[in-house]
């Protein structure tokens, strides 16, 4: 929630530009940065260039790149700054706790993203080991609210979690509890692994990209073995040290890592994804204090190491890496080539980058994707549906959208698609059934009620059209395209005054709205206002050009306007009301004119231009 109102404030100041919203995230990566060096140095009492090195190290790791990059990843920097601020607020020495206010803070941290709730179960654990005597009061005001926050989003959540699929996250869909189990306890480990050599990052980590573990001998098994012994080592050390209190960042440093990390490991809940980098962004903050906490200690105990060379060394790294992986977010297609790149066994990737190439009209290689995509999770029921789309044959379009009804029974756009591929083979009644079943799943579903519509204006269900178009535009009122489809239904019905009314409307909305304009010329043409037409084809020219950005030459209206009045005294007397039609939608300015005289004349059309547009 806090997110969205900094996006919205963000978009106020500086509109949709994207530059803006990648510099205030890069702000906000600085602020978090800065405030880890004073949690550092001021909390647990790192040295200062340790605790320097500290935040440099937060700031330069690549596992950033996604949260500062991305506007989704907004809400993890911002949940970070408001999970240090907690904790500095709750631990920072001072002649009084202030804890009401890091509860705040706390809160803010999770209306940004909900692992922020975890800065109050940090808060307090880190108390209990700093101030074991004296922590009754500020406990029991903690426990109190962290209650009431879990309540309050669980009321925002309407008390009922998100629902995944085995697309999502395929381990936790497993019917066995120990490939279940073995698989979750290896995505820790390599959560872990990508934080301490992040030379394999993507965006999305689903449908394959990191097979299940079935069995015992899987070597993957040995690396999380390997895991987990050094955590349970770290925790006892930590456990140790609550009565003797010498390692204070070796406690945080843990508790960083591992908090924040809970509500992603499956534990409590199923997610709905294997590996998001975005949620590491709060946990790194632990790794990276273990990290120069260790240098720290090696500095102490061998007088002549100097971490200096290693830590520049990694720094330099990192921000190449960083610098790279920032390329990869450059566009859509630099995003999806990179990620295909990293995980070609990613189905969903092929399914993306075949998207990216249906929108970019190379439908080959985009069929080609979709089925790279089916072959690696031949389930995919968006893949089905998209390729579907594709197939230039009805019969090869049915099996594909019967292919993602069967693996998703709730797949709008598929009975959608289905009902269009019967109303191309004239099978009407199978069409509407596929429609109605749209409904049914999505009763907000505009197309398959104007698909509805055709169809029954084939089968000559007059008053079931009039009733499908008027509940569409009592949908979306406002809609041009809706109302000029409602109004040529009229038209087509002879009821030119009632079509006139909505056309009107239509044009109210969007004043150079074509398919109205050119309905509002027929009824106008039909009724002999001659000059009427003439004045609307002329206005509509205007509009285009105002609307483009391009400019309004006098010259070559003043040419068009006495060609028009030409023309259309030639068509007048003609019934072929189709040759006026294809007349009037052709009519162009052309785009080359130079002649910038009449500069008044321009300005005395466009003022009687939105004259015409607000009815004055």
């Amino acid at each position: 929630m806090a997110c969205v109102e900094k996006k919205k404030a963000t978009h106020a100041i500086v509109g949709l530009e994207s530059a803006w919203f990648h510099i205030c995230n890069i702000i906000l990566h600085a602020v978090a940065s800065i405030l880890f060096t004073r949690v550092c140095f001021t909390v647990v009492g790192l040295e200062p260039e340790f605790a320097t090195t500290a935040g440099a190290l937060f700031a330069a790791h690549p596992i950033h790149t996604e949260a500062v990059t991305g506007i989704v990843g907004r809400a993890d920097v911002l949940a970070c700054v408001f999970f240090l601020l907690s904790f500095l607020s709750y631990h920072e020495e001072s002649n009084k706790s202030y804890v009401w206010s890091s509860i705040a803070l706390a809160a803010f941290s999770m209306l940004a993203k909900e692992t922020g709730i975890m800065a109050l179960l940090l808060n307090i654990c880190y108390d209990f080991y700093k101030s074991w005597h004296s922590i009754k009061r500020r406990a029991a005001k903690v426990f109190v609210s962290l209650s009431l926050l879990l309540v309050f989003r669980l009321a925002v959540l309407q008390s009922s979690l998100p629902k995944f699929s085995n697309q999502d996250n395929p381990a936790a869909f497993h019917p066995y509890r120990h490939v279940r189990f073995m698989t979750f306890c290896y995505l820790t480990a390599l959560n872990c692994w990508l934080l301490l050599f992040p030379a394999t990052l993507s965006h999305d980590w689903q449908m394959g990209s990191i097979p299940l573990i079935t069995n015992y001998s899987d070597s993957r098994n040995t690396a999380t073995c390997l895991f987990f012994c050094c955590l349970a080592i770290l925790i006892y050390k930590g456990i140790v040290d609550f009565e003797h209190q010498k390692h204070p960042s070796l406690v945080l440093g843990l508790s960083l890592l591992v908090f924040p990390f809970l509500p992603a490991t499956n534990l409590a809940v199923t997610v709905g994804f294997v590996v998001a980098e975005r949620l590491l962004y709060i946990p790194s903050l632990g790794w990276t204090l273990l990290v120069v906490y260790g240098l720290q200690l090696l500095r102490i105990k061998q007088k002549f190491f100097s971490p200096v060379p290693i830590v520049i060394l990694v720094i330099f790294v990192f921000c190449g890496r960083s610098i790279l992986r920032n390329r990869d977010w450059n566009s859509r297609e630099s995003l999806i080539r990179s990620g295909l790149k990293t995980l070609p066994q990613n189905a969903k990737m092929h399914y993306n980058f075949a998207n990216f190439l249906r929108d970019s009209g190379n439908v080959e290689m985009a069929a080609s994707h979709y089925k790279e995509a089916l072959r690696l999770w031949p389930s995919y029921a968006s893949a089905h549906n998209n390729l579907g789309t594709l197939m230039s044959r009805p019969k090869d379009a049915e099996q594909h959208f019967l292919a993602a009804i069967r693996y998703s029974p709730n797949h709008v756009n598929a009975y959608y698609n289905l009902g269009q591929v019967y109303r191309k083979v004239n099978k009407t009644a199978e069409g509407l059934r596929m429609l109605e079943r749209c409904i049914t799943i999505d009763n907000t579903y505009t197309p398959a009620y104007l698909l509805m519509a055709k169809l029954h204006t084939i089968a000559g269900n007059k008053k079931k059209v009039e009733q499908l178009l008027r509940h569409v535009i009592k949908m979306h009122p406002k809609n041009p395209d809706h109302l000029a489809e409602y109004a040529g239904w009229l038209y087509d019905q002879g009821l030119k005054l009632k079509s006139m009314e909505y056309y009107k409307r239509a044009l109210s909305h969007v004043a150079p709205h074509k398919s109205s304009l050119l309905g509002m010329a027929k009824i106008l043409r039909a009724q002999g206002q001659l000059p009427r037409v003439h004045q609307i084809t002329i206005r509509s020219h205007i509009m285009a050009r105002v609307e483009s950005g391009n400019q309004i030459f006098t010259g070559d209206l003043y040419f068009r306007s006495w060609q028009l009045q030409r023309q259309f005294q030639q068509l007048s007397n003609s019934r072929n009301t189709q040759q006026i039609e294809s007349h009037f939608a052709s009519i162009c300015l052309p785009e080359n004119t130079t002649d910038f005289s009449f500069f008044f004349h321009d300005f005395f059309l466009f003022c009687s231009m939105l004259s015409w547009k607000y009815g004055r």
